[in-house]
């Protein structure tokens, strides 16, 4: 290279270097006009933050961690178009938030959006209910997700036999899973402590891994195929329910699958203050991610589904976990299919580390508004990691606490993913609803990202989204219920309600004052004027 040639990339360099930084200076003067002061650093860009949310999905390992739940309830055609129905109902729902996050760019996300978009009167109660489906929503999924990665494993490693019939994994007792999940929770709490400054970079490599991964699953599973290829018919046709419901009712409980898969689309939200232009980047990432994984959903399940051998022997695994056991019949091979779960694993990991960073941030956020007992220690930013370390280390303790649950019931990954999914689609459809019924004219229409009547619609389909899921969710998946199989995410969800209303009722009624917006909550004479004062500042 010449020696121009060289000065004119340091120039463009410099350039983008002062253009970064004037973008800095913009979203810190927001965040502040917002009522707060910039804490963490700005490290993430467009490329940054879209493979945070490629990777808070991971769509093929969220994907196949959780295949059983639409198999028992329908078979192929439950899995294809439940995926498809689904990612349209998630697509509206991030079209809904990105619209709000446009406006209110903050690490409290949904928790600061449905305070501020709520009236005076009920703001208060409204975005602590959100807060703390939010964070709970947060954490149960980052458990869930853990978890997940610890069954698949164990399913992993059980395509090789000891003897004929008997997986080296069939003798394994609770407390054994118990200690691979607990040795996987403190991994990604530690590389997420740790290696904050490498988290893109990681990212990156992920959506790599991703793409070769996949296409390696997808090309291995057709060619090969050695029990035969099922019809396109089959594929996208055979629906045979059984979880024992009403053919109707089995698609719906079959849908925690993709919901699963597609449940962290508004936890990007919380990395907000460490995104150069977070009102634009983390909108468009919000859309573009459901978008995308919409299509490589179906890219990974459709081949799946071509090669899938007796749903009634998969569905009777004592593992609940199918996908190692359809590798391995369609490529005949124990070390073919450990071979090609091997990236899924890789991915599951690092999806859990993404998830822990954004649940500590979404903690902390909550925390320094006074909405968790204790916030005195969980607001607390360590300088020298430059994390909220204190929330991360809250997070940790209370995943390894409700992992407990597994030493009571083998189905408790299906409570862990399904309340994470319950907590955060409540959570999502907060700001929703207030921006919809109260605020959306005032706010959407200056919003860098705004589609007008088409948000409107997508606010609405979101809506109905929310009020089916949670309640559908806290169903168990087989009709007839034992200990063991029961649903335990509605007694997680009930707990952290009343907790949550213990705690209001204890201090949060005449103590908490949410975000440091609502200045005049108490004056109604003067609520025209806090409006105003507070529109004024949004259009600075």
């Amino acid at each position: 290279m010449t020696f121009e040639g060289e000065s004119r990339r340091q120039s463009r360099i410099s350039a983008s270097n002062a253009e970064a930084g004037v973008n800095d200076t913009k979203a810190d003067r927001t965040l502040e006009d917002l009522g707060y002061t910039p804490e963490l650093e700005r490290n993430r860009s467009i490329w940054s933050v879209t493979f945070m949310c490629f990777i808070l999905s991971s769509v093929p390992y969220g994907l196949c961690t959780t295949l059983y739940y639409p198999l028992v309830a329908g078979g192929p055609a439950n899995i294809i178009w439940g995926w498809v129905l689904v990612s349209f109902l998630i697509l509206c729902v991030a079209i809904s938030l990105a619209e709000i996050t446009s406006v209110y760019p903050t690490a409290g996300g949904v928790y600061y959006q449905t305070f501020v978009l709520s009236p005076l009167w009920c703001r208060r109660v409204a975005a602590w209910i959100c807060g703390w489906s939010y964070v709970a929503g947060n954490i149960t999924i980052t458990l869930a997700v853990n978890f997940g990665v610890t069954l698949l494993f164990i399913a992993c490693l059980n395509v090789f036999e000891k003897a004929p019939g008997v997986g080296l994994t069939d003798d394994f007792q609770a407390y054994q899973t118990f200690l691979i999940f607990l040795g996987l929770t403190l991994l990604t709490h530690a590389i997420s402590a740790f290696g904050n400054k490498w988290l893109p970079i990681l990212e990156t490599f992920a959506i790599f891994l991703t793409i070769a991964g996949s296409l390696a699953i997808v090309i291995a599973l057709l060619v090969v195929a050695k029990e035969g290829r099922r019809s396109g018919a089959w594929v996208f046709g055979s629906f045979d329910p059984q979880a024992g419901w009403p053919a109707g009712w089995s698609f719906f409980i079959g849908l925690l699958q993709a919901a699963y898969a597609t449940s962290a689309t508004g936890m990007i939200g919380s990395l907000c203050e460490e995104v150069h232009q977070p009102a634009i980047m983390v909108p468009k990432a919000m859309v573009g991610t459901v978008v995308i994984n919409t299509f490589a959903g179906l890219l990974f399940l459709i081949p799946v589904c071509f090669v899938m051998p007796d749903i009634t022997m998969l569905v009777d695994l004592a593992s609940g976990q199918p996908t190692p056991v359809i590798f391995q019949k369609a490529l005949g091979s124990n070390v073919g299919a450990f071979l090609l779960m091997v990236p899924l694993l890789i991915l599951g990991v690092i999806c859990g580390v993404g998830c822990v960073t954004a649940t500590s941030r979404c903690t902390w956020a909550f925390a320094r508004d006074g909405g968790i007992p204790g916030s005195g220690w969980w607001r607390v930013v360590d300088k020298r990691l430059d994390i909220p370390f204190n929330a991360m280390m809250l997070g940790m303790v209370v995943e390894i606490i409700l992992g407990v649950i597994y030493f009571g019931s083998t189905a408790a990954y299906n409570a862990f993913s399904g309340v994470g999914v319950i907590f955060l689609t409540m959570s999502y459809a907060c700001p929703i609803l207030v921006s919809l019924v109260f605020r959306r004219r005032e706010d959407i229409k200056n919003a860098s990202f705004n589609l007008g009547i088409f948000g409107a619609i997508a606010n609405v389909i979101a809506l109905a989204w929310s009020a089916l899921a949670i309640p559908l969710f806290c169903m168990p998946t087989l009709e007839k219920v034992t200990l063991t199989s029961m649903n335990y995410a509605s007694v997680v969800f009930v707990g952290v309600v009343v907790m949550a209303a213990i705690w209001y009722g204890v201090w949060g009624y005449k103590n908490y004052r949410g975000p440091p917006t609502d200045t005049l909550e108490n004056d109604s004479d003067s609520m025209p004027e806090a409006i105003a004062e507070i529109e004024k500042t949004k259009s600075r």
